[in-house]
């Protein structure tokens, strides 16, 4: 799936996280990485840390639930 510069610009506007950091991201969420527990949740800390935006422990939780359970809307281009 391939996102518009314009999706990125967006994350960006809104994040102070450039394109580049965010591929790199995906990159670490291959494949079976997502029904991984605890890569998910180092990942949603990294992601936390380069936000600069704390995640309490349940709404980390509930981001994990939701991602190993499949309840990830599938077009995230509408959420940004």
């Amino acid at each position: 799936m391939g996102f518009s510069d314009n999706f990125y610009k967006k994350i960006e506007n809104k994040t102070n996280v450039n394109k580049e950091t965010i591929l790199s991201l995906a990159k670490k969420i291959q494949g079976d990485n997502l029904k991984d527990e605890n890569k998910l949740r180092d990942l949603i800390k990294e992601i936390s840390t380069i936000t600069g935006k704390n995640v309490p422990k349940e709404q980390e939780d509930k981001i994990v639930n939701a991602i190993v359970n499949d309840k990830v809307p599938k077009n995230i281009d509408k959420m940004v």
